[in-house]
């Protein structure tokens, strides 16, 4: 395939410089493409809960941050919480300094880095082919229709802040391979330190191979000779390392050592050694790949391109060594989870942008669309049985509804065609699942708020979850200023139950509970939970 704009690099020996202003129909399709991912992923926040038990947990970390004010050791249910740094909820309670405390205004936060990840890997593309003044307007369309970036990037978690700091280290490494100026360097380090700071040292897997494997891909362009670029290497983790350390060192003297063997070992090198959670086959993400790469996986324009291209381009290189070594050591590390590759997704978009002709079909995942939409129709006839979900999709007729959107989202796709075309498919298609859930009972039956508002009142007399693993799913939408009991044996119930008796139990029906009939049943995450009351208790008989 050859672009209409030869988008190679302007001069040999020095990373060329983005000097090229994209045309006003570019400017617009980025503003498009921007506003439109804004709108559907403020849709989402506006039209579904909370998620359980990710968004749930991650607001109660921010809730009890800013009920403690301490700023620098984070706590679930008020205890250590030593899997995730603070950056995310540094940055909920930064928006609630100015809106008051607001689940609202805390769930917007990920859809802002998410919009944040769009203008730099815009940028991004700019630098990396500048003779190409379109070149930006198709990565932000890329990256927008890419459904497991729009998807996680509506969510309250660390993969959109993870995503930018990243995309914002690939810009500053190309910068200070161009320049060899310690201020490019030093922003290196500063991504770093941001990615250290979102969700640890794994930071490192997504910048590092790039920096260490600069030689390859940026041959022939780099203007730093490989004795300095050791050196600026140097500067980039010295920087880093030392604006971590500023959380780090008084976070380690205050947590105390249980966490500052946490932060310090346990969630850094001890989750490659051997996964706690989350362990998969090391064929994992491959498989996932049809998903995570979704819609333009499935266009075949895209494929005839990638076969006609010379890679030997410096930055689809770079996209290269930066997708495919994350996917690699990903793969070798236990700890697995289809989300650990979002950072890379602005790299597959950077690809698609270079490769996309003018114009191209999307019949492939436009009828992929299409099936889904069939399925919704015969999901409602009742004539796929889905079993337990069959209480999620009431009523029927809602998912009918989301069937006829799905259909003209592809339809939509077909008429726009190209990477618009992807944009329309995939946002109209979340669009589509967000209603789905507003619309049929699988909103009320993922929202925590009936629970914590049965609950709340009894803060005071104690509250207890027992008979399973509890993730703080009702901290925040309580509003609790003390920790949820989480008593593990019946033993430790009857005791706790002795110390508090006039408290209440929450616990599921069809999971170890308490002996005596409950006050009050909610279904929650599709299953039965119920609140006891201590006083309801049958009282035992004295031994004589």
């Amino acid at each position: 395939m050859t672009d209409a704009v030869d988008a190679g690099p302007v001069r040999a020996g020095a990373w060329p410089r983005a000097t090229a202003r994209s045309p006003g129909v570019a400017r617009r399709a980025t503003a498009l493409a921007v506003l439109a991912f804004t709108v559907v992923a403020v849709a989402g926040v506006l039209l579904r809960p909370a998620l359980p038990v990710d968004e749930t947990r991650y607001l109660a970390v921010a809730w009890e941050m800013w009920t403690s004010g301490d700023w620098l050791v984070p706590t679930k249910n008020f205890a250590l919480y030593t899997h995730k740094p603070p950056l995310l909820f540094w940055a909920m309670n930064l928006v609630w300094s100015v809106t008051g405390v607001s689940e609202t205004a805390a769930r917007l936060v990920g859809p802002g880095l998410a919009v944040l990840a769009l203008l730099l890997t815009s940028r991004l593309a700019r630098v990396l082919w500048p003779a190409d003044p379109a070149i930006g307007a198709r990565a932000t369309l890329a990256l927008s229709g890419m459904f497991a970036f729009a998807l996680t990037g509506g969510l309250t978690m660390f993969d959109a802040a993870l995503a930018a700091a990243t995309v914002g280290g690939m810009l500053a490494l190309v910068r200070a391979l161009g320049s060899g100026r310690r201020r490019d360097w030093a922003l290196v380090g500063v991504a770093l330190a941001l990615g250290g700071l979102t969700k640890g040292p794994v930071i490192v897997l997504h910048l590092g191979p790039a920096l260490v494997l600069a030689p390859l891909w940026a041959r022939g362009q780099a203007a730093v000779p490989l004795r300095d670029g050791a050196r600026g290497a140097a500067v980039a983790l010295g920087v880093g390392l030392a604006l971590v350390a500023l959380w780090v060192v008084p976070a380690a003297l205050s947590g105390g050592p249980e966490y500052r063997e946490a932060i310090l070992w346990t969630q850094s090198a001890g989750r490659v050694a051997g996964s706690f959670a989350h362990a998969k086959p090391w064929w994992f993400f491959a498989a996932l790949m049809p998903v995570l790469l979704f819609p333009w996986i499935a266009v075949p324009a895209l494929w005839r391109a990638a076969a006609g291209q010379d890679w030997r381009d410096p930055g689809l290189r770079l996209c290269l060594v930066w997708a495919g070594s994350a996917l690699v050591l990903f793969s070798l590390i236990s700890g697995k989870q289809a989300h650990y590759l979002v950072p890379e997704l602005p790299a597959a978009a950077l690809i698609v942008a270079r490769l996309a002709p003018p114009r191209f079909s999307v019949a492939g995942p436009a009828i992929i669309l299409g099936l889904a939409a069939l399925a919704c129709a015969g999901i409602a006839a009742g004539l796929i049985p889905v079993g337990r979900a069959e209480a999620l999709v009431q009523p029927r007729t809602m998912l009918l509804a989301t069937g006829f959107l799905l259909a003209a989202a592809s339809l939509g796709a077909l008429r726009v065609r190209g990477l618009g075309g992807g944009v329309v498919l995939t946002l109209g298609t979340l669009l589509s699942l967000n209603l789905l859930v507003s619309l049929t009972a699988s909103g009320s039956l993922y929202d925590s708020r009936p629970i914590a508002a049965a609950i709340a009142p009894s803060e005071a007399e104690g509250i207890a979850f027992y008979g399973q693993s509890y993730h703080a799913e009702f901290n925040f939408a309580a509003r609790l200023r003390a920790p949820v009991a989480t008593p593990p044996t019946p033993r430790d119930l009857a005791a706790w139950q002795a110390a508090h008796p006039r408290g209440v139990i929450v616990a599921r029906r069809d999971k170890a509970h308490p002996p005596w009939p409950a006050r009050r049943t909610i279904a929650f995450r599709n299953s039965p939970y119920a609140i006891w009351q201590v006083a309801d208790a049958p009282q035992l008989e004295p031994s004589p």
